[in-house]
């Protein structure tokens, strides 16, 4: 099991490396200057323009200056904010408890009603159910996520008047964060209400963002499922006359979970670039509308630091899933 795990510290490295230069990069070949995006329309003359490039390394190479990036990136200096003047990792991590507590609304949502899903497409194969479930799985799969926000703001919002527009929180709600949580935060906080009032904020959001990740969970559940009904314990299993109900929960369903299982871990990625689009058409305050600003102000710190924090969240969850899928199948670690 060690070395398995060492194998796959080992891949983690070039992946990092990779990413540094993407988050290099990508910011820098984007049109606009950073200084007169910061000068705004009062302009800056040319010995001011110089010396704040001056000040903040950009009149070095750009090889320079990604070495610098990584030097300081290994000594845990992930830069500062040129719109707020507070330190990247302090603005991603008071931002990041959002984002957090939307993704995992989703994931459970989409769980939750994905796997089911799967599950019954898969035992009732053919049937009008089954090409119901899956259809239904490709156009959730296929809907662009703001899109399907602004469609759903436009009917549940503004036709219906059942959910909120923005934000996270009823504005006659007030209290310190304790957490960064909103619902446990409203549950600590004591406010008669304030907890409905968070939940009901969620509502929207989350429906939006588990959009995909649930037709993705559907879709592989039932593809497991299919492959696993066919196996010879199953078919031995239903010739001793148990129970439809308990040969699928207990024979099938648990040996399908496993490809299941790395898919619900893989989606974390898919969360993640949902959370920018979903977070931004409903102004929810977490690190995709904080990276969509940041990139409009070309506050370059923010931008390739803020990749890069997201990147290792995500490796690091996957390999999480990884060392959980070779503990749950010992034949990947001999493999």
């Amino acid at each position: 099991m060690l070395r398995f795990l060492l194998k796959r510290l080992a891949l983690l490295i070039p992946t990092f490396i990779g990413v540094t230069i993407v988050a290099f990069f990508f910011i820098r070949i984007l049109p606009g200057d950073p200084v007169q995006v910061l000068a705004g329309e009062r302009g800056v003359s040319p010995e001011r323009h110089a010396e704040v490039l001056r000040q903040l390394g950009f009149d070095l190479p750009l090889w320079q200056q990604y070495f610098n990036y990584l030097g300081d990136i290994f000594r845990g200096d992930f830069g500062t904010s040129f719109a707020s003047k507070r330190p990247v990792i302090y603005e991603f991590f008071s931002r990041f408890p959002a984002t957090v507590e939307l993704s995992l609304c989703a994931i459970i949502l989409a769980t939750v009603l994905g796997v089911p899903a799967g599950i019954v497409a898969a035992v009732n194969r053919g049937k009008w159910i089954d090409q119901a479930t899956m259809g239904t799985a490709l156009v959730g799969y296929s809907m662009p996520i703001f899109w399907w926000g602004l469609l759903l703001i436009i009917f549940f919002s503004g036709y219906l008047h059942w959910t909120p527009v923005s934000g996270r929180i009823a504005l006659s709600y007030y209290f310190k964060p304790v957490t960064g949580f909103m619902l446990i935060d409203s549950l600590l906080s004591g406010q008669k209400g304030a907890f409905l009032s968070a939940l009901h904020y969620l509502i929207l959001p989350t429906v939006v963002l588990a959009t995909i990740p649930l037709a993705v969970i559907a879709r592989q559940t039932r593809s497991a499922m299919l492959e696993v009904l066919g196996e010879d314990y199953v078919r031995t299993a239903r010739a001793k006359g148990l129970p439809p109900r308990r040969v699928v929960a207990l024979h099938a369903l648990r040996n399908a979970l496993i490809p299941v299982v790395t898919t619900i871990g893989l989606q974390v990625g898919v969360l993640m670039a949902g959370a920018i689009l979903t977070e931004t058409v409903f102004s929810w305050p977490g690190i995709g509308k904080w990276m969509i600003e940041s990139v409009n102000k070309r506050d370059y710190f923010v931008v390739q630091s803020g990749l890069l924090l997201i990147a290792l969240i995500i490796m690091t969850v996957n390999l999480i899933v990884d060392v959980l899928y070779a503990v749950i199948n010992p034949r990947i670690r001999h493999q």
